[in-house]
This record gives C-alpha cells, structure tokens and sequence, in this order.
C-alpha cells in the first residue's frame, strides 16, 4: 500500500501551519514525568516524534534526557518546526517509509496525529525501526464534554466533519486489531485546561481544525459567530474575554511483540 497524506490533512495544514502552532493547546505539565516514567526515558533513549506538525509535542519531549527525531511530510508544517526547533533533527518522510535503521529507535510518539496515518503499514514500519521491547505512545487533547457548553460546541464542530479522520470517533484503533506487532499495555488520561480568549481559545482554535480551516472565508466567519453565541448564551462571554477551555489528554502505551508475521491491508 502507497500512503499518502489524507487530502484534508495536506490542504489544512500547508495553508495554516502557523495557526497551528499559535492557538492549538499545549499539553499538561504532568505528563513529562509521566512520559519519563512510563518509557523509561534516559539519556540512552532514542525517541521518534511521528507526524511532529509544528514541533508542540516535540517541546515536551525536549524535557526529557532522549536523543529526538522528528519526522513531518507537510511542507509548511515542517517550514515551522525548524524555525521553532533548529537544533532538532527533522526528517521529511511517511510513516510507512522511514529512513531509519531497524531496531535503531527505542520510542516512537505520536501526538495529534495517528488518526492521519492508522494503516497496517504505518504499524509494520514503526515495528521495524523499533528494538525488541521498544515502545509506541499515542497522545491526544480532546474537549472535555462532561461540561454542557463544551458538548454544545462539539455538536456543533460536528456537522462539518464529514469522514474526516479524528481521535474521537476511535477508528484509528482498528488498525490494531488481528495484528501482532503491538500490545496494548496502558491507558492514562491527564486533564488540562487551554486559558485565553474566547477568539483565541474558543475561535481560533476550532477554525484551525483540519475540515474547517479549508472553508471559505465566509463559511468560517458564520462558524465563529455560532460559537461566540454558544459562549455566551452559557457562560455570557464576549470574544476578548478570558475563559479556561477544558481537554482531557489520552495516553495510549503499546509495546513491540518480536514475533510479527506478514500482514497487509
């Protein structure tokens, strides 16, 4: 299978890498320890941040003692990640087709991103590039909607999505099934709170999401004034308020089987 990058993804990202970066939420403080715990990271450990986008995660894995590599096929996204990350190799590559030795990296992460690429070959590769016992980590934010005007914003944000790929509808999870290259060996799930303005952290960050930031100008501008509405009809906000967005990140830990046999898709 010929992988290529998902029409949405190419679109949204090459046009609006710098958005990206800007309004997307960060990650909790906590998982660093965590990270460093969990993986058993040292000085000694080579770790691989797939799909690295602009580099936000990779700034997490900066607090660690790992030797990073970083790999992004989109043009801009890329462009930005050596700006913001000049000292950090980058390498424009594929999931399915990494230029790496086998069995040369200890950890691959892969944040906001394993939805793009969940195939059978994106599994071989990063199986390959993995030594014995090495491990895959899989890291997204998503809305907390347990709160009743998140809920609304996300009902809302979904009549757009089409068959875009997401985290939340946990079809990328399907990949691992009948395969044995991977484990599953631990779920964890830190909260965060995104602090800003409801332009930038409400807005701005829901416009930057893949299907909507390939609309029209005019397409997007209703969208922003339909979440200015819900802000205020719960909360009775204005966009240069400051308001405290909830998200929960999900944590997925599997481990390296040693034993694959042959599978596509």
């Amino acid at each position: 299978m010929t992988q290529n990058i998902h029409p949405t993804a190419q679109d949204a990202f090459d046009k609006n890498a710098q958005s990206y970066q800007q309004v997307r939420p960060d990650y909790p403080p906590e998982i660093i320890p965590w990270l460093i715990q969990n993986f058993e990271i040292d000085n000694l450990t080579t770790a691989i941040d797939l799909g690295a986008g602009t580099g936000k995660f990779t700034r997490v894995l900066t607090h660690t003692d790992a030797h990073i590599l970083a790999i992004e096929p989109v043009d801009d996204m890329a462009k930005q990640f050596m700006h913001i990350h000049p000292n950090i190799e980058l390498i424009r590559a594929f999931s399915h087709a990494m230029p790496l030795k086998s069995q040369s990296v200890d950890l691959v992460m892969s944040a906001q991103a394993f939805h793009w690429f969940a195939h059978i070959n994106t599994l071989q590769e990063i199986h390959r590039i993995l030594k014995p016992n090495g491990h895959l980590g899989l890291i997204w934010n998503y809305r907390d909607n347990s709160h009743a005007w998140v809920q609304e914003i996300s009902n809302f944000i979904a009549t757009f999505e089409g068959n875009t790929p997401g985290f939340h509808h946990f079809n990328w999870k399907e990949v691992f099934n009948h395969q044995n290259l991977f484990k599953a060996v631990y779920e964890k799930r830190f909260s965060y709170i995104h602090r800003g303005t409801v332009e930038k952290v409400v807005c701005q960050r829901l416009l930057s999401t893949s299907f909507i930031s390939t609309l029209t100008n005019t397409e997007k501008k209703e969208i922003q004034d339909h979440l200015e509405r819900i802000i205020y009809q719960f909360l009775k906000k204005s966009p240069k308020d400051q308001i405290d967005f909830p998200y929960h990140t999900y944590a997925y830990t599997f481990i390296h089987l040693d034993s694959p046999t042959n599978m596509s898709t």
